[in-house]
């Protein structure tokens, strides 16, 4: 039921379905197939938002269509609720890589916060296990992220690194710091992030998205790899006494995982059209476009590339080059990520040349 606005024919999304992806901003509590999230809450006796698909699918679209980044996050205490139980959160974990896969995805990143499901009666450390054997199952190649969330306290961060670290290796592949960005400035939860970073976890922060430029810079400082949105960062662009944010973030190396239609929704950018991606991308800023969350945003990974071409001016050789960034920033063994820079790079010679 994603993508309701594209015919099932469209020449240009079936083109694009077939390009090989990279999924690295992808919230498996956001991905939920609509079927699976009312079999599981009727499974646990919890009540439905609507009583039948389409009208599950109409109440997610209201909350993403609020414009603020608070309301669109409600839908998370819904998919947690359902999700909280080890065979649940197996079945979520296979069906978002085996939604990938079929979407054309050849390496991916999911990620979530496991210890929201302690209050469910899930410890972390099972919440890990059930999730990683359920990735394990897929045929697609990934990993898993471990979030936490910014606007609870510092020791839960650092709670939540001492988890991922003791699944480091075995499946759990960074950390990141998700939820309310106003307010909640990355350099909160600096000793969290030290932990990770001396520890060799890569860190992928969600940082310029509700929070300004500035807010980049500081996740950078703080040894992010990758930054989760980090859209604000345009808003240096032609800005003199800013303009060399934009260097700074290009010369550390940083990679942007953008998210188009999610930050429409939360009202980080009026439009996929008017969205910031087009102004980074010539500035030479390393990003790629992903979903952020499927079900909460009612789209695809290659629905989302469909609209760039259509509405942001992209053409298809672009998506392959940030495509190809995407493969060479992502976490994943060495190994994997040669195998999938064959793939992007076989399709750029067939297809998008």
């Amino acid at each position: 039921m994603y993508d309701a606005d594209l015919a099932p024919d469209d020449a240009l999304l079936k083109s694009l379905r077939a390009m090989p992806k990279v999924v690295l901003h992808d919230h498996l509590d956001g991905g939920l197939r609509v079927l699976t999230l009312m079999e599981l809450l009727r499974q646990r006796g919890l009540a439905l938002p609507a009583p039948d698909a389409a009208g599950v699918q109409a109440w997610f679209q209201q909350r993403a269509h609020a414009g603020s980044l608070t309301a669109y996050l409600e839908g998370f205490a819904l998919t947690i609720a359902a999700m909280a139980t080890p065979q649940a959160l197996e079945r979520v974990a296979f069906e978002a890589a085996e939604d990938a896969h079929a979407d054309g995805a050849v390496l991916a990143e999911f990620r979530i916060a496991p210890l929201l499901f302690e209050r469910h009666g899930l410890s972390g450390d099972a919440v890990l296990e059930a999730l990683l054997d359920g990735l394990a199952r897929s045929a697609l190649q990934s990993g898993l992220i471990v979030c936490s969330m910014r606007e609870l306290p510092p020791s839960e961060s650092e709670r939540a690194v001492r988890l991922a670290l003791r699944w480091q290796g075995r499946g759990v592949v960074g950390f990141d710091l998700a939820g309310a960005e106003l307010g909640h400035p990355p350099a909160e939860h600096a000793g969290a992030l030290a932990l990770a970073r001396d520890a060799g976890l890569p860190l992928t922060l969600h940082a310029g998205e509700a929070d300004g430029a500035a807010r980049v810079l500081e996740a950078v400082r703080l040894g992010a790899r990758r930054i989760g949105h980090g859209l604000r960062l345009a808003e240096a662009i032609g800005d003199p006494s800013r303009s060399h944010w934009v260097d700074d973030v290009k010369a550390s190396g940083v990679h942007l995982e953008v998210c188009p239609t999610s930050n429409v929704h939360t009202g980080a950018a009026g439009s996929v059209a008017l969205h910031p991606i087009k102004l980074l991308w010539r500035a030479g800023v390393s990003l790629s476009f992903h979903t952020d969350n499927r079900l909460i945003s009612c789209i695809t990974h290659t629905g989302e590339a469909v609209r760039l071409v259509r509405e942001a001016g992209f053409e298809p050789a672009d998506l392959a080059q940030m495509t190809l960034h995407a493969v060479q920033h992502s976490f994943l063994p060495e190994s994997a990520r040669e195998h999938a820079l064959a793939q992007v790079r076989a399709w750029i010679a067939e297809d998008a040349g």
